[in-house]
């Protein structure tokens, strides 16, 4: 077991999720901040304002791994770099918590896997959905539905104005059901706790602001050993509908179990980053008749108000990232299950751009 002490991290993007990892670090006995890596200084300086401290602040990550001589750096940068930035991470001695995905391709994937496996050092990947208690609940209850499951999930969001502006920088160098998808189709796996064997997918590029040959528009069939089925669709932008943009439903013999958040799928809240994970309630149903044909039992609707908010969900994943530091945990169902996602959307991407199914 390592020793319980201040783990001197470099935190290396300042936007919704970094400055929420930042916050996390600042707050949280063992991490120290040694500094933080942004584009430029503007980019860095409303997260230090709000801490109301100057940490080191650096604008080329490679000069912030070498001076700033980080423990562990946290990469919450566009996923383009994730591959690049965790490698050298790495390759300088330092545990790394990556946002997801792990990379571009499964094969940058693996091999970030295995660069850490043989340096003997930590790779968190957020899959923050796995430290909230209402989605764990979500996973359990859908795990009693029987087999084979239905599946279905979306995340789309309307945006504008910086928002929107955000989105169209993903978007070079992403879709968004690669970007967001991970998250889901995890929890996909873990409910059906089977093989993923079958991926098709489609894309539209909705808007003459995207690169060529970038898409906003994305979505995702998947079929697993069992026979369970599941889809996921993600769309960005200003033209996109916020009329059912928060589906969260897993169909089961014995009934269903559904995510029903009505203050996280109202009118207006696409975009707001705390309900996308919101859950407000979970809605139960048996399937179970009687002898006439009645439903035996009435639907439960199991309050979950008590959630804790976006940042309190990232705090509790550097939470983890400390644990596994401090007592040497074992990380590896965790960097499979990722793979194992990233093999998927990036299968679906594959789909939609060949036009075929992709066997898995």
């Amino acid at each position: 077991m390592a020793s319980e002490r201040n783990h001197r991290v470099l935190c290396v993007g300042a936007g919704n999720t970094g400055r929420s990892h930042i916050l996390a670090y600042h707050r949280l006995d063992g991490f120290q901040i040694a500094g933080i890596c942004t584009r430029s200084a503007a980019s860095r300086k409303p997260v230090m304002e709000e801490l109301g401290v100057e940490y080191p602040g650096f604008d080329d990550y490679a000069q912030g791994l070498a001076e700033a001589k980080p423990d562990a750096v946290c990469i919450s940068t566009y996923p383009d770099t994730h591959y690049e930035y965790t490698k050298m991470a790495l390759e300088a001695g330092c545990h790394v918590f990556l946002e997801k995905p792990l990379a571009e391709t499964i094969e940058q994937a693996e091999e970030l896997v295995a660069l850490a496996r043989s340096l003997g050092l930590k790779l968190v990947v957020g899959y923050v959905l796995r430290h909230h208690p209402s989605w764990k609940s979500f996973v359990e209850k859908a795990q009693t539905l029987g087999k084979p499951l239905v599946m279905r999930m979306n995340l789309n969001q309307q945006s504008s104005g910086e928002q929107w502006q955000t989105h169209r920088n993903l978007l070079s160098s992403i879709s968004p059901v690669v970007d967001c998808g991970v998250h889901y189709v995890d929890v996909m796996c873990q409910m059906t706790r089977s093989k993923p064997i079958r991926v098709s997918g489609l894309g539209a590029r909705l808007s003459d602001e995207l690169p060529e040959g970038k898409i906003n528009y994305a979505h995702l069939q998947v079929t697993f050993e069992d026979g369970s089925v599941g889809w996921y669709e993600a769309g960005w932008g200003p033209m996109m509908s916020e009329t059912a943009f928060f589906i969260k439903d897993v169909v089961g013999p014995k009934g269903s179990v559904s995510i029903v958040a009505n203050k996280a799928g109202a009118q207006g809240q696409s975009a707001n980053i705390d309900s996308h994970t919101g859950t407000q309630s979970l809605q139960v149903h048996h399937s179970v008749l009687d002898a006439d044909g009645a439903f035996v039992k009435e639907d439960e609707f199991l309050s979950m108000e008590s959630e804790p908010n976006h940042d309190a969900l990232f705090q509790r994943e550097q939470e983890y990232f400390l644990k596994a530091l401090n007592e040497d945990l074992d990380v590896t169902e965790i960097l499979e299950a990722a793979c194992n996602a990233s093999r998927i959307v990036l299968a679906a991407d594959e789909s939609f751009r060949t036009g075929k199914t992709v066997e898995l």
